[in-house]
């Protein structure tokens, strides 16, 4: 026989909290980071940028301002260098490339050097 049980207004409470709770935690697992393909190079004029580089929007984009900071989430493409950047807003923009973003901070200066040693 099934037993009826009770639940006073502070258990269901607890129960919903520890399920929601478990529930964001499974959706909020730690991101797997794919190394790239050895084929996936930039062509002449396209930016360089590995995950987790910083850059600036130059230009507006839909919902951040020209001169946002962002962290490079996403770097891919094979002849289309492309990345998917979080803004400080919690907005994440995809398809983005040298049209839109510049590199900021130790990318910038990674960029520099290494087009310095290519002339």
């Amino acid at each position: 026989m099934a037993r009826k049980i009770r639940w006073s207004g502070s258990d269901v409470g607890a129960a919903m909290e520890s399920r929601v709770a478990g529930a964001l935690a499974a959706r909020m697992s730690a991101m797997q980071f794919w190394k790239p393909h050895s084929l996936a190079k930039p062509h002449d004029g396209q930016l360089d940028l590995r995950t987790g580089d910083k850059v600036k929007a130059i230009v507006d984009l839909p919902g951040i301002p020209e001169g946002t900071e962002g962290k490079v989430m996403l770097a891919n493409g094979f002849n289309w260098q492309r990345y998917r950047v979080r803004f400080p807003d919690g907005t994440e923009l995809g398809d983005l490339d040298q049209r839109h973003i510049a590199p900021i901070g130790r990318a910038a200066r990674r960029l520099a050097k290494a087009a310095a040693r290519a002339t």
